[in-house]
């Protein structure tokens, strides 16, 4: 069982910044791939980016790609996602998603909300 919580959400002006936080417990060996996901209102789930545990491979959407950043605290087990330069489309709630061996596993979300 793994166990995943974000934090660092909120309401931030365009062009401003925040930094999320995952943090991680349980059977955090079995999970090699930690992913961010978002969700605007009324729209799907979409991909934001990803790291890769075992070798610090990491990716980005296109959407996000220059202005985010994820990195990991392993001694802490927490997964970051430093956010800059926010846009109005970037509103949404952020989720933390852990997939590796077994079912993989979703936080509860942080809901992000960038102001004009």
């Amino acid at each position: 069982q793994v166990q995943l919580l974000e934090s660092g959400g909120g309401v931030v002006q365009a062009g401003g910044s925040l930094r999320l936080s995952c943090s991680v417990s349980g059977r955090t060996a079995d999970m090699d791939y930690m992913y961010w996901y978002r969700q605007a209102p009324g729209k799907g789930r979409e991909y934001v980016g990803e790291i890769r545990r075992s070798d610090g491979h990491i990716d980005y959407a296109n959407s996000v790609k220059g202005r985010f950043t994820i990195s990991e605290d392993n001694a802490k087990n927490t997964v970051f996602l430093q956010m800059n330069n926010l846009e109005l489309d970037d509103t949404a709630v952020y989720y933390c998603h852990a997939d590796g061996v077994g079912p993989d596993y979703w936080g509860p979300g942080t809901q992000v909300t960038v102001s004009s």
